[in-house]
């Protein structure tokens, strides 16, 4: 019997892992005395394996996403607002098998594009085909097909693949008749129960002015929602993360007590670590110790209180002066109450030790001084 092409022959089959990894596997057969079962079973083990990787990636490439993200890059630590719980019904064969919807809302930085093409891989993991895009790119393909008079084939561009992710729904202005061959994309993915991943960056009020027509945009969303749910993604920006650590304000001088020098003191109250800190300080300087600079501002400080406490006794003696010394003369004043203005209201002391004073001033030279 002549010898048969193999080679050959698995070429024709389209067996190009077979064809690759038989001969090695014939040599481990008779090495550690496999079955010929078991050597087939390897063979079409890995052939299987290596279609199924090849059909993932060829399901990449026509998906079109800016970039391949997993559900296990997602960092659920910094984004607190979802949880991995909550999308674990849109990660498996019943988002397509029972055409399940989501849209992802949130401010730009916050991973919505990040779960949208993380979900589309794994329904391609899982066997079915995705297609992503941007709702602009979506609008304008359609618009142009409508001038062409080519929008049925367009549409069926998007209405066909099992999944569709529609990106950035509001991040650009799109021509007046968005809401019109958007409502058709929608309503026929809905109809033939194929799910639909929206990303947006508005809330969910805001689509009528979006898409140029409330009417529309709630009909859309009416759809999406029948068997879908809306993921709010709030928190800091992923892509501005390593900003989110600042420095912390210099509060140096919020520390200092305020100093008594003729200068406003500061503004807001201060920190009670600072006035313990300052009375300690002022301890320290009444037991003589301390360094020589902080002594000779403590004298400096003690001498302004010093000053500005005499200062405000003489002011207030010759305030009691004036509002006590009558106008007619000093001879009507004999010390009593009686010769008090009628808007003075001293206590009894308060206008003895008055009275005594004017007799002073009347004894040093008169009214003059005051």
């Amino acid at each position: 019997m002549a010898p048969l092409d193999l080679d050959g022959m698995l070429r024709r089959l389209h067996l190009p892992t077979v064809r690759r990894l038989y001969p090695e596997l014939e040599t481990r057969t008779e090495t550690e005395g496999l079955s010929h079962r078991d050597f087939l079973a390897l063979l079409i083990a890995e052939e299987v394996a290596h279609r199924a990787q090849t059909r993932i990636e060829r399901s990449v490439r026509k998906a079109h996403v800016p970039f391949l993200r997993t559900i296990e890059d997602f960092d659920f630590t910094f984004q607190t607002s979802v949880r991995l719980q909550l999308l674990g019904s849109y990660l498996g064969p019943e988002l397509v098998s029972e055409g399940r919807n989501l849209i992802l809302c949130g401010p730009s930085g916050r991973g919505k594009t990040h779960l949208a093409v993380a979900i589309a891989y794994r329904a391609i993991q899982n066997g079915y085909e995705a297609l992503f895009t941007s709702a602009a790119a979506l609008i304008e393909s359609l618009s142009v097909a409508t001038r062409r008079g080519d929008l049925a084939a367009t549409l069926a561009r998007y209405t066909h693949p099992s999944v569709l992710v529609i990106d950035e729904v509001g991040y650009l202005t799109v021509g007046g008749d968005a809401a019109n061959l958007m409502f058709q994309v929608v309503n026929e993915r809905y109809l033939h129960h194929r799910p639909l991943l929206f990303t947006t960056n508005k809330p969910l009020a805001a689509w009528g002015s979006v898409l140029h027509d409330p009417d529309l945009a709630e009909a859309i969303l009416d759809r999406v929602l029948e068997r879908g749910r809306l993921v709010e993604l709030r928190g800091a920006s992923y892509r501005t993360r390593h900003h989110l650590k600042r420095a912390e304000p210099d509060r140096s001088l919020l520390h200092e007590g305020a100093r008594i020098s003729g200068n406003p003191g500061p503004h807001f109250p201060e920190p009670t670590g600072g006035l313990r800190r300052d009375s300690r300080r002022k301890g320290k300087l009444a037991r003589g110790q301390g360094t020589a600079i902080e002594k000779r501002r403590h004298h400096r400080s003690s001498r302004r209180v010093s000053d500005q406490r005499r200062d405000l006794g003489n002011d207030r003696a010759c305030n009691h002066f004036r509002y006590l010394t009558p106008e007619s003369g000093d001879e009507h004043f004999d010390g009593d109450r009686s010769g008090l203005s009628d808007r003075t209201s001293l206590p009894a002391h308060s206008a003895a030790a008055a009275a005594a004073g004017a007799r002073a001033v009347r004894r040093a030279g008169g009214r003059g001084l005051l």
